[in-house]
């Protein structure tokens, strides 16, 4: 049997990647080396363009029930620090600097979620077995065969035949290394630590993040949640197992208390490795996430940027199995100019929490730079995304860009919102004109003059033409759909 797409990992990116695929009547097998989901501490929100590609698929009300649950775990450990008062949306931080205003983006209502990574997967395999997408455990990839026509995966349970594969495999992708793909970047510098873990005296460690003349510590605000950082290279056993007195020597370093760990529930070991595929597709095999880009966490962009390139790959590939491949090409060419962003921009903060007089003297003038309006608007939109523009070749600066949320008034006099609109995958045009459309083309019909420009939005989000592009609305449904 011949799949139409196999995807390695199950992680955040491989099923929401499958999700997109379902929703385009593609169905996907997906294989997982893990027999059961890992649970080891990862990213602790969700950005805010992943977080508006997962509420056009309808996971909205998923998402704030989980942001809720978290907000109530961290509410005791941020009224400890910042008192009881109203406290303002969480924007997100540069380098560790907590200075970038929500109040002051261009769209304050586009914004980051609170919500973990192990809740995110379990609202993403809820939706996956709705779907009815079948994911396969304990199967580790061992070889891949490609010719012009498809791909064969040699696996622990035998070879499988499929018209794709994508690598959402994470940072050591067994497919992007067996198909041969490019992956040049800079070495790692740090060493560092996630954990969950009950302290002796925990008031020792104060809430937030603390550079000290050793490095870097952070406490909460998630109950029992330490991270730490040490700019004196990697860790030289990267694949050992994490043990509790390593976690507790590095806290104790860094913090220069003596505060001892009781009991750790979970760890993990990190660095800063930056790296980047070349081209995220050859042929019939194609990556998406960590498999196609690695960095330090710093800012937590990674799983922000798994997502959307998973939103971004999703429509196109489910067309390509249906015999139209020319968008394929369009995936890298959009999406390897943002994870570059995010690999600078990665490098510059891990250079700006070095702990030595001159590095501090110049995140005293970043932060400077952050205090104003536009300086704060431009650390903001790099990293929530919503300054992401691709380039469609077109003069509106509106072409490109991930439309935000809006309410619309429609032409029977109701209100909808956009995204509910795109819920069930497809492109949208919103217009109050009459017009011949592709049947992969819902026309939201609206109220003539009442809710802004005409525009075609692709089954990503991105705005594929507007009544004020250069080139024409016919010319834009041929091109993309």
């Amino acid at each position: 049997m011949t799949h139409d797409v196999v995807i390695v990992g199950a992680g955040p990116v491989g099923l929401f990647l499958a999700i997109e695929l379902a929703t385009a009547g593609v169905q996907p097998l997906v294989l997982e080396r893990l027999v059961e989901p890992d649970r080891t501490i990862k990213a602790a929100s969700v950005g805010a363009v992943a977080a508006e590609a997962l509420e056009r698929r309808g996971l909205a009300g998923a998402l704030d029930d989980e942001r809720r649950a978290a907000m109530a775990l961290m509410l005791p450990a941020l009224k400890a620090r910042f008192g009881s008062g109203p406290m303002k949306r969480p924007g997100g931080h540069f380098s560790g600097m907590f200075l970038i205003d929500q109040r002051l983006q261009r769209d304050p209502e586009r914004h980051m979620r609170p919500v973990p990574q192990e809740a995110l997967e379990k609202i993403l395999t809820a939706r996956a077995s709705e779907l009815r997408i079948e994911i396969r455990r304990g199967i580790t990839v061992e070889g891949l065969e490609r010719d012009d026509d498809a791909v064969t995966v040699q696996t622990s349970a035998g070879p499988l035949g499929a018209k794709y594969v994508v690598g959402c495999d994470g940072g050591r992708s067994r497919v992007r290394k067996l198909t041969g793909f490019e992956f040049p970047g800079t070495d790692p510098t740090i060493t560092g630590y996630q954990a969950v873990a009950e302290l002796d005296t925990p008031e020792k460690l104060a809430t937030g993040w603390h550079r000290t003349p050793r490095g870097l510590v952070v406490s909460g605000p998630m109950p029992g949640r330490v991270f730490t950082a040490e700019f004196n290279g990697p860790p030289p056993h990267r694949d050992a197992p994490v043990t509790q007195a390593e976690v507790e020597a590095a806290i104790q370093r860094v913090s220069g208390t003596d505060v001892k760990i009781l009991s750790m529930t979970m760890a993990t070991r990190w660095t800063d490795n930056a790296r980047q595929a070349t081209t995220y597709r050859m042929g019939r095999v194609l990556l998406a996430g960590d498999a196609a880009h690695v960095h330090s966490p710093f800012g937590g962009q990674g799983l922000n940027l798994g997502l959307v390139d998973a939103a971004n790959l999703g429509w196109k590939l489910a067309a390509a199995v249906k015999g139209r491949d020319h968008l394929l090409d369009s995936y890298t060419a959009e999406r390897h100019p943002v994870a570059a962003r995010v690999l600078e921009n990665t490098r510059a903060q891990v250079a700006l929490m070095r702990p030595d007089p001159l590095t501090s003297a110049l995140r005293t003038i970043v932060g400077d730079l952050m205090k104003l309006p536009e300086g704060n608007r431009y650390f903001g939109e790099m990293l929530t995304g919503v300054g992401v523009r691709y380039d469609l070749g077109d003069d509106d600066p509106l072409v490109g860009t991930l439309a935000k949320d809006q309410l619309l008034t429609l032409a029977d006099g109701s209100e909808e919102r956009l995204y509910v609109l795109m819920e069930k995958g497809g492109g949208l045009f919103i217009s109050p004109s009459e017009r011949s459309l592709p049947q992969t083309v819902h026309h939201a019909r609206t109220k003539d003059g009442e809710d802004g420009p005409s525009m075609l939005v692709r089954p990503d989000g991105c705005v594929a033409w507007t009544d004020a592009s250069s080139a024409s609305l016919d010319d834009a449904l041929a091109r993309w759909f």
